[in-house]
């Protein structure tokens, strides 16, 4: 029988969830919607010293907001509940306790400070510490101390952790469904803490022994994670659950935009992009950090571009619709490199989705600015101009910048355009402009266009010239959408004034 397909995207709340793990829950994601299968989220707070207030909401409500949807998880519920690792403290123990019972796990009774002195006694030496299977035979765990030894320890409450007890010579295989056959040496590993002293199990116990309960098909995680998979591996085999142990997929690293090294917030920070989903707050220091929601950015636009960093669909179709992304989606077809972040790019599948929107829909998003400067305009017109600017845009938040001249006469005029358009003559060739437009009787763009073409041509003048000034006094400056679609839009009257008034203020 075929196994169901059960995936987990699984977040520890340490503050807010960052690009590259968002892109692994949409992976997750894609890959379970096209399997039909289940998509869990499970939160991770064995941590309790790095726990964030508030970063387990922002979680739910970035990949609400992305599109993100759980069968099962922390805020839906399910079968396999509760489904946030500190309320599940209570059966951790019980597993720990079966592999010391078993021979794969020891109490290790070391104090902090005892460990740290061994530190660094090695490296004055230049050696590198770690507790594995040659080190342990000299420390303070219940592989060296006489059994009596270690129930006095424990009836007296001394601290103490659990390690796993790494094999002394094993090759550990992991199958991975990217990279292919990955081999481990036990000797090069270290005894992991599988439970804490302040009675909390490690990630690594935990998550094991949840994607064993809860059915877990498919691990797919990123690549920081590989380094750790030797040990998941050998803990199924510890307790006995190969024959269901899940496969792994450990995608690749986000990079920074030069490729060098994994992305950071800093680097966004520093380069003017958001590295979060959406606006966080942190609640020690107050410290905002932008989101791609508040930048402007649609979530239909972030999952194109997430989807894109690491996965290719082996065909030259860039914008995909959730739906078709879960129709193309394959673990196959998963790059092993890292993949790097393209703010150009970001912004170009916005640019994309904003194209799609029609002016109707661009109105209403762009109404509430209006207002807010005190500028009344009907909807209708608004859509017309909305649907006039947008290929120039790539956020609905530049629509004011381009549309500004349609609702203001200017007040400033570019200096380059006067200074490389503007002639002696221009003055005297505008106002006859000005009579020509007072005598259109039905205003519209091609009448107006072409009488003002037919005067140009006429008396032999430079079409580009006396067009550039004409732009000019009615907008303030040489770019923008078609000249006589504007002076349509804003009317004969008020062209005609705005003219009048570049003429005046540019020969001051």
């Amino acid at each position: 029988m075929e196994r169901k397909v059960r995936v987990r995207f699984a977040p520890s709340p340490t503050g807010p969830l960052h690009i590259g793990g968002v892109r692994t829950a949409l992976y997750n994601y894609l890959f379970a919607r096209q399997m039909g299968g289940s998509m869990i989220l499970r939160i991770e707070d064995t941590d309790q010293g790095r726990f964030v207030p508030g970063a387990e909401e922002y979680i739910i409500e970035s990949l609400a907001w992305l599109g993100i949807q759980f069968d099962e998880g922390v805020h839906v519920g399910g079968p396999y509940a509760p489904y946030r690792q500190s309320d599940r403290k209570p059966l951790y123990r019980q597993y720990a306790d079966q592999l010391i019972k078993d021979g794969w796990a020891y109490y290790a009774f070391d104090t902090p400070e005892s460990l740290e002195e061994i530190r660094k006694q090695h490296e004055a030496e230049k050696k590198a510490f770690q507790y594995d299977v040659t080190s342990r035979n000299g420390l303070q765990n219940s592989l060296t101390l006489s059994k009596e030894g270690v129930n006095q320890l424990l009836e007296e409450n001394h601290p103490y952790v659990i390690r796993f007890k790494m094999p002394e010579d094993e090759d550990i295989v992991i199958n991975d469904l990217i990279r292919g056959r990955v081999v481990v040496h036990s000797k090069l590993l270290d005894d992991k803490v599988l439970f804490k002293s302040d009675g909390m199990p490690t990630y690594h116990l935990a998550n094991i022994v949840d994607d064993h309960l809860m059915e877990i098909s498919h691990v797919i995680r990123g690549e920081e994670w590989l380094p750790s998979a030797p040990l998941h591996v050998m803990l199924y085999k510890a307790f006995g659950w190969e024959a269901t142990m899940p496969e792994f997929a450990h995608l690749p690293l986000l990079l920074k935009p030069d490729g060098n090294g994994k992305l950071s917030k800093r680097d966004g920070d520093r380069l003017g992009f958001p590295v979060f989903p959406t606006q966080w707050q942190d609640p020690k220091t107050g410290e905002i950090s932008s989101g791609y929601r508040e930048s402007g950015y649609f979530p239909e636009a972030v999952i194109n571009i997430l989807a894109f960093l690491g996965w290719n669909p082996g065909t030259t179709q860039e914008m995909f619709s959730m739906d078709e992304l879960i129709q193309a989606f394959s673990l196959e077809r998963i790059s092993k490199s890292g993949a790097k972040f393209d703010l150009e790019k970001a912004k170009w599948f916005n640019q994309q989705y904003l194209r799609q929107l029609s002016g109707d829909v661009l109105a209403n998003l762009f109404m509430p600015v209006l207002s807010e400067k005190g500028i009344k305009v009907e909807i209708a017109k608004l859509a017309i101009i909305c649907d006039l600017v947008k290929e120039r845009l790539s956020f609905v938040k530049e629509l004011w910048d381009q549309t500004s001249f349609f609702f203001l006469t200017p007040e400033m005029y570019d200096e380059q355009v006067i200074k490389k358009r503007w002639k002696e003559d221009t003055s005297s060739h505008l106002l006859k402009i000005v009579q020509i437009l007072d005598t259109v009787q039905v205003f519209e763009t091609i009448t107006a266009h072409d009488k003002v073409v037919a005067y140009i041509q006429d008396n032999g003048l430079n079409m580009g010239q006396i067009m550039n000034c004409l732009r000019l006094v009615i907008v303030g400056a040489g770019t923008g959408p078609d000249l006589f679609t504007i002076i349509s839009i804003i009317g004969k009257d008020e062209s005609i004034k705005r003219i009048t008034k570049g003429i005046n203020e540019i020969n001051l």
